[in-house]
């Protein structure tokens, strides 16, 4: 008898591999089916191999930082909206801190790199109703706007997961450099600052860590 598919050992698999992958251990069936119920031939029942496992693997970072990012409502305030999805970023990436860890290793590969894409086109589309609200200034590069904001947070990210810096330590240090890239864009620091915590709240939804000052 056959048995049918399981979940929670497809899931199982992938986040035990991205634990192995995240703290640099080698990726073995052994290990990933120690005080299991299931033998190593799940890997292959449930992604043909050691190589379709690593892809799911990195893959699965971006589909549950897609997930996180649909719930980004868009507003009338694209700078809010902007800052929304750079902490439904960051509530992912903690939330999943091996995922995160092994998303962006280019050596593993990516199934799905357009719906990996996607999530970053989210910032620029982001970026580009600022400038067109006349929030940033009409010489805005888009895309090379969102990959400032994107570096600088995920520069944050990489430290918070790798447990070289806390949420504490990391968040003024976020904050004042996110407002000094929207005010350097055109928009006026105070509103910038405004938009950056009602979008900075909303975009944790709730999940924010009770220490910060915007709980």
């Amino acid at each position: 008898m056959v048995r049918p598919p399981r979940p929670e050992v497809r899931d199982l698999l992938i986040e035990r591999a991205a634990g192995m992958l995240a703290r640099r251990e080698p990726v073995s069936l052994r290990k990933l089916v120690a005080d299991t119920d299931f033998s190593t031939m799940a890997v292959y029942t449930y992604f043909d191999g050691m190589p379709g496992l690593l892809g799911a693997v990195r893959q699965e970072g971006f589909n549950r930082l897609t997930a996180r990012l649909a719930g980004v409502v868009a507003t009338d305030d694209p700078v809010r909206d902007l800052a929304a999805i750079g902490a439904a970023y960051t509530s992912s990436a903690t939330a999943y801190p091996d995922l995160y860890a092994v998303m962006f290793d280019g050596t593993l590969p990516l199934p799905d790199a357009q719906a990996a894409d996607a999530t970053f086109g989210q910032l620029i589309e982001a970026v580009q109703r600022a400038v067109t609200a006349g929030r940033f200034d009409a010489e805005v590069d888009p895309v090379g706007f969102a990959n400032e904001v994107w570096m600088l947070g995920h520069g944050a990210c990489m430290l918070l997961v790798r447990g070289v810096v806390t949420f504490e330590q990391v968040e003024p240090v976020l904050t004042a450099g996110l407002i000094r890239l929207y005010a350097g864009a055109g928009d006026d620091a105070d509103l910038a600052e405004q938009s950056l915590r009602s979008g900075w709240a909303a975009g944790w939804e709730g999940r924010l860590p009770p220490s910060t000052p915007w709980h």
